[in-house]
């Protein structure tokens, strides 16, 4: 196994080149603009359940992007919770308040909650892994729950000549997926459900517990010498070929089948 690094941190996109605003700046903003759409809104005499539809639904869009799952659930039913404790929530029907939990399981459907939360590849994690796991540009990458489309974005810039697809469970999110990736092949799917044969690698960007499953999974169908790749989170059942480090916090573990 070979530890491989990057020493130019504008490639490697190394979380001290990246400014980011201080927690908890983004919920504070996030809640803000969600209350001044409201009340914006209701001045304009929009019904109050459509008022309460598109700012919860900026909260959720902007939760997409925090760091952890916490964060996320905090700035999304942060405009929600404090619509319910002011007066302005009292004269509401009790059906309203159903809007945020359907627009949350909508984005996020309970069936998929056993995998990873909305999780976003960050831009140069993967460099090198073309030298690490050359593919021929007839070859076929999977990203195994493409959220929004930053893992199969930074898979095109590494590989621009294979055939990218993705597989996803919420429909809102491959929608978005879609016009941010044409040049991605999408569908809306299980990935434990995927027949993952067809492939000559898997991109994850999932979680601890899903590892064990992805080691078994990648095992039982992959080919040997197809390629599984997991940022972050490693897979112990395997024995991984290489560890790419372009950040601390998230290697790249690069797995080969035999």
């Amino acid at each position: 196994m070979h530890k491989l690094g990057t020493t130019d941190p504008t490639r490697t996109g190394q979380k001290s080149t990246r400014k980011r605003m201080p927690w908890p700046l983004p919920a504070l903003l996030a809640w803000a603009v969600a209350w001044a759409l409201f009340l914006g809104l209701h001045a304009l005499h929009v019904p109050p359940w459509w008022s309460l539809t598109l700012a919860t639904s900026l909260g959720l869009c902007a939760g997409i992007r925090a760091d952890s799952t916490w964060r996320k659930l905090f700035i999304a039913a942060g405009f929600p919770l404090s619509l319910a404790a002011s007066n302005l929530g009292t004269g509401l029907p009790p059906w309203v308040w159903l809007i945020p939990l359907a627009l949350l399981l909508l984005l996020y459907p309970m069936s998929a909650w056993r995998d990873a939360p909305l999780f976003p590849t960050p831009r140069g994690i993967l460099d090198g892994l073309d030298k690490t796991a050359p593919l021929k540009s007839t070859d076929r990458i999977l990203d195994a729950g493409c959220g929004l489309g930053d893992g199969l974005a930074e898979l095109y810039r590494i590989y621009p000549l294979a055939r990218i697809e993705g597989v996803e469970k919420s429909w809102p999110l491959l929608l978005v997926c879609g016009w941010r990736c044409p040049f991605a092949r999408l569908r809306r799917g299980d990935i434990w459900k995927e027949d993952w044969s067809v492939y000559d690698m898997v991109y994850l960007f999932q979680r601890p517990e899903s590892m064990g499953p992805a080691a078994a999974k990648a095992k039982t169908e992959l080919a040997p010498g197809a390629w599984l790749i997991s940022l972050e989170f490693e897979a112990t059942a395997l024995e991984p070929v290489a560890v790419l480090q372009n950040r601390d916090d998230k290697p790249v573990w690069v797995y080969q089948m035999k």
